[in-house]
């Protein structure tokens, strides 16, 4: 067995340096790899080679405001009602880079209901999910059903084409139509792969999109105004791309892009070019009217499609839920708003967002996207990995100052040394 060597910061940059400016349209994980080819010798972990690349500003060759870095993307929804869901906030729009968010209208007291909110799209965690598809779930809430007598099956299940299906009551089902009939094994069995590669692969953006998509394509057949409100609601949405989060290093592996094509051949056929004749018709009796060929491309085209999938990995809630006031929120690793689930008798998917502390007017309100338990360096490295940025929330700020004048070691020195550390004890073969 050869003897390996931990390379000092200097050699180590120059070789980067090198290979990037080679290669500048691959991203951290290739780089990472011609690295240690060119260089067998060598222990180095993909986490220096990308801390690294970042201190170099070369994670991305495109910007929108900080040179190297490039942020998800949001709008403002236009003609967005805040007030049906709660007067006690608004929406406001920060900058370019941090986008929309939400702020107190007035003083909002520790443990406040601040609002309610009920489920754009749901593509709810994967044993609610199976308990669903195996009549043990609401179809449509997700709550876990009885022996309640209001319970009802879905009304295309037959005995040749079964769904199974089943709502809590007539309610769900009536409110399934946005979504359940282009989901369904009996109305659209084209979709049936799809919703299995999902399943399969524990893929829940993908399942999400499909929810999305059901929803749009529905929607525009039943009642156009209701669609531009929802279409509007969709293009909002911040997003940032599965080749974009690929170039700059941001998914912690290579891209599998022959999953994401499979994945978009499935999505074809289940909701624009079914495969046989006989799942072209069931899916034209559902989908009437053709799509305006800017929307059209806007759901089916390879690009859009990875720009839908970044978009739900983005914005959904950490059980499956994709909620639109809720969307608005941002990150902080202190936050002062929670979303809970309390309703569990009636609607497992509507979330109760709380205070979890006193909010004065004008103040945002703000969750946390990752463990707040976690110490700093972890917590911005995995804020880091959606393409957020380093965090600079005020308890991030406060920590960092606080370490270094504690033993003058900053978050880098911290993370070089734990660095340093792993690549010398995997050369010496002790881990």
């Amino acid at each position: 067995m050869s003897a390996t060597i931990t390379p000092v910061e200097d050699e180590l940059k120059a070789a980067l340096l090198e290979l990037k400016s080679a290669n500048p349209t691959l991203g951290i994980p290739k780089i990472h790899a011609l690295l240690l080819s060119g260089h067998p010798e060598w222990t180095v972990s993909e986490k220096r080679t990308r801390k690294i690349l970042q201190s170099e500003g070369l994670v991305n060759n495109a910007s929108v405001g900080v040179p190297g870095q490039l942020y998800p993307t949001s709008q403002i929804i236009k003609g967005f009602d805040v007030a049906k869901y709660t007067t006690k906030v608004e929406v406001k729009h920060f900058s370019k880079i941090k986008g929309k968010g939400l702020v107190a209208k007035e003083q909002i007291k520790e443990g406040e209901t601040i609002w309610k909110e009920d489920p754009f799209a749901l593509a709810p965690e994967w044993n609610l999910y199976d308990l669903q598809m195996s009549s043990h779930a609401c179809g449509y809430c997700s709550t876990p059903l009885t022996t309640s007598p209001l319970i009802v099956p879905c009304t295309a299940s037959t005995s040749s084409m079964p769904c199974p299906v089943r709502f809590c009551s007539r309610l769900c089902l009536s409110r399934s139509g946005r979504t359940h009939p282009l989901l369904c094994a009996a109305r659209n069995p084209a979709a049936a792969p799809l919703l299995y590669f999902a399943r399969r692969n524990q893929w829940m953006a993908l399942h999400a999109l499909s929810q999305v998509t059901a929803r749009v394509l529905l929607t525009y057949n039943q009642d156009e105004k209701a669609f531009e409100e929802d279409w509007e609601i969709v293009r909002s949405l911040a997003q940032l791309g599965m080749e974009e989060r690929a170039k700059g290093g941001w998914l912690n592996a290579e891209p599998d892009r022959a999953m994401w094509k499979k994945a978009h051949k499935l999505y074809i056929q289940a909701f624009h070019e079914p495969a046989t004749e006989t799942e072209k018709k069931r899916l034209a009796k559902l989908l009437k009217k053709p799509l305006p060929q800017d929307v059209a491309d806007a759901l089916f085209d390879y690009d859009a499609f990875l720009r839908g999938l970044g978009r739900m990995s983005l914005n959904l809630e950490a059980h499956g839920g994709l909620y639109v006031l809720h969307s608005h929120l941002n990150h902080s690793c202190a936050p002062n708003v929670s979303a809970r689930h309390f309703d569990q008798r009636t609607a497992l998917s509507r979330i109760t967002v709380l205070a979890r502390r006193d909010i004065a007017p004008g103040e945002e309100l703000t969750i946390t996207y990752v463990n707040p338990e976690l110490p700093l360096e972890q917590r911005r490295r995995q804020l880091m990995e959606w393409g957020f940025g380093k965090c600079m929330c005020e308890r991030c700020v406060k920590e960092e100052r606080e370490r270094k004048a504690e033993g003058g070691d900053g978050e880098a020195n911290v993370e070089e040394k734990a660095d340093l550390e792993a690549e010398l004890k995997a050369g010496l073969g002790v881990m």
